[in-house]
C-alpha cells in the first residue's frame, strides 16, 4: 500500500501524517508512507485545501486533519 499526505508541511500536514502512521501501525499494514511538498503533484490530484490524504493514488481525504480512527476505518476499506 502506498500512502501519501499531500500538504507543504504545516502543522496540521505534519499531524495527519503522525496519525496516518499510527492507523497504519496499529491495524498492521506495510505501507509505504509518502509526505508530498510539491505544489504541481498536489493539484494533481485535484487538492485545493490540504492536508490531504491519498491511498493507493485514489484522493480520501482533504482539507481537514482526520483522526487515527477515521484513518485506519479508510485504510481498512482500501
Amino acid at each position: 500500500m502506498v500512502i501519501k499526505i499531500l500538504g507543504s508541511g504545516c502543522k496540521s500536514c505534519n499531524t495527519l501524517e503522525e496519525r496516518t502512521r499510527e492507523a497504519a501501525a496499529a491495524l498492521g499494514i506495510e505501507a509505504t508512507i509518502e509526505h508530498v511538498t510539491d505544489i504541481a503533484q498536489i493539484m494533481a490530484y485535484g487538492v485545493m485545501s490540504t492536508p490531504a490524504l491519498v491511498v493507493d493514488e485514489q484522493l480520501k481525504l482533504s482539507g481537514r486533519v482526520a483522526t487515527a480512527d477515521e484513518i485506519a476505518a479508510l485504510l481498512s476499506r482500501a
